[in-house]
């Protein structure tokens, strides 16, 4: 097994890196650290906890020089967390590295001090694109002399809209360039990305079962969506974790969680990109510390995040690839602890956790809850055919023309005999047969209304118009008589059976 002095790290560095108590490299640095140091573009395909960020870190420190006073290094980052770890790990070599100066650019902090910090002789910045992009615009930022950039967690800085900021900050970089691209997973987006903005690179890449653990045991439990929720908060009581990631598709999905959670009494808090910088670095703080037992987080949020005494993950929703599964679940089970790393899935997460297990090359045990009964593939097809099939047979069945009052029967009279048509319509035909020929026609809506007007008496008072139908009551005088009789309301004299076609 190769040592650090056998990459071509410095006698200085690997005397730092035993101090700090790191004697032998990952794979991930096996294969980088070589050729980052003879100058070559590299891709570097790892997950988080694999020593990626050393892998690029040493070389960066091989060749930095304190005494310049231009930034000679750039580490772009999406998250203000990932911005800060890489920091606090740089410090650990800048503080016994004479004249070593190391910033963290990004949001939520005071523009003002950052500014000032500028000012000095700041040999590394690390630092989130929105921020970053801020001050070139400012031009309290200088990169014309910059000669190496770093795209840590490429995948997820493009995911979540980065892609314009990203190529706006490689505009303000000098073209010869080194440029160092570090992601957990390849989409094309980062493939396309890496071709225009870099020169021949060559690619480390570290399988991702080298991080699935033998330490983690993975547990899938079959559920529905209404009943997740408590499914989850039984999972809770019943292993009662020490520290837990509960990790969420949205932003919006780990809110309602966490409020859930919150009101069903667990200490939980949530880790999304809406809250302040402020808040984020509280709930970090507090969960290092354990005074917080469940993060309720996206995977943006918590990418990069490497907390000692993580013993459960839990993945509220399906990861939507194997390569963020073992992301996921890589947060717990650390430095040879065990963990439990729980899935919780619904009939529409088969096909997802599929593509998991075939991406982790293993199945993964399964329980079902007692009284939640998933639907299976087979009945879920089951179902559907014989939905298809009612809509079918429906489309092929005949129209009835209105349902009971129209039943359909065969017209054996007049000269359309042997026709279909309806009782009402047969019906209607023989009353209008026995219409009286001219003057006002009395039309077939049944008997004449007897009480429908307002009688008088031979006195010439109005008396009390009842109204069969229950609407309004004259009885004020004649003329109001007159005003709310049915001829008045209707717009027209006598009742409405002196209206129809003869008008």
């Amino acid at each position: 097994m190769k040592n650090f002095i056998d990459l071509g790290v410095s006698p200085a560095i690997h005397t730092i890196l035993k101090q700090i108590g790191i004697s032998t490299p990952t794979p991930i640095q096996e294969k980088a650290i070589p050729d980052i140091l003879a100058g070559r573009d590299v891709i570097g395909k790892a997950q988080t906890g694999t020593g990626k960020t050393l892998a690029f870190l040493l070389p960066i420190l091989e060749k930095v020089d304190p005494a310049a006073s231009h930034i000679q290094s750039l580490i772009v980052t999406p998250t203000r967390e990932l911005a800060l770890q890489i920091t606090a790990e740089l410090k650990k070599f800048a503080n016994e590295i004479e004249e070593l100066q190391v910033l963290a650019v990004y949001g939520g902090q005071d523009v003002e001090q950052q500014m000032k910090k500028l000012t000095r002789n700041i040999s590394v910045v690390v630092a989130t694109p929105g921020r970053l992009l801020d001050h070139l615009r400012r031009g309290t930022i200088d990169l014309s002399e910059t000669r190496t950039l770093v795209l840590d967690e490429a995948d997820q800085m493009l995911h979540i809209g980065f892609l314009p900021e990203v190529e706006e900050i490689m505009g303000q970089l000098p073209e010869q360039r080194q440029t160092l691209l570090f992601s957990a997973t390849m989409p094309e987006q980062v493939h396309q990305l890496a071709k225009r903005y870099m020169d021949k690179p060559l690619t480390a890449a570290v399988k991702a079962e080298q991080v699935t653990v033998e330490q983690i045991r993975q547990l899938v439990i079959e559920t529905t969506d209404r009943a997740k929720q408590s499914s989850l908060m039984n999972m809770l009581k019943e292993e009662q974790p020490y520290l837990a990631i509960i990790f969420c598709r949205t932003k919006r999905r780990v809110s309602v969680l966490n409020d859930a959670l919150k009101a069903a009494g667990f200490n939980s808090e949530e880790l999304h990109g809406d809250l302040s910088q402020a808040k984020r670095e509280r709930v970090m703080k507090n969960f290092r510390d354990a005074k917080l037992q469940y993060l309720v987080a996206t995977d943006v949020a918590a990418r990069g995040l490497d907390v000692e005494g993580v013993t459960h993950v839990f993945n509220y929703d399906v990861p939507e690839d194997a390569e963020s599964y073992i992301h996921r679940i890589g947060r717990t089970g650390r430095a040879g602890e065990n963990g439990l790393a729980v899935t919780f899935i619904a009939t529409k997460d088969l096909q997802l956790l599929s593509e998991v297990e075939k991406g982790i090359s293993m199945k993964i045990e399964r329980r079902t809850i007692e009284g939640v009964k998933m639907f299976q593939p087979d009945e879920v097809a089951h179902k559907r055919k014989r939905y298809e099939d009612s809509a079918e047979d429906g489309a092929r069945r005949p129209r009835s023309g209105g349902g009971r009052r129209h039943r359909e029967r065969i017209d054996t009279r007049g000269p359309n005999r042997g026709s279909h048509r309806s009782v009402n319509q047969a019906d209607n035909r023989e009353l209008d047969k026995e219409k009286p020929r001219g003057g006002r026609a009395e039309r077939g809506r049944g008997p004449k209304r007897e009480d429908s007007r307002v009688k008088r008496p031979e006195n010439g008072s109005a008396q009390k118009w009842e109204n069969p139908r229950g609407g309004r009551q004259a009885g004020r005088g004649s003329k109001g008589a007159d005003a709310q009789g049915p001829s008045s309301r209707r717009g027209g004299s006598g009742s409405s059976s002196n209206r129809g076609r003869n008008r």
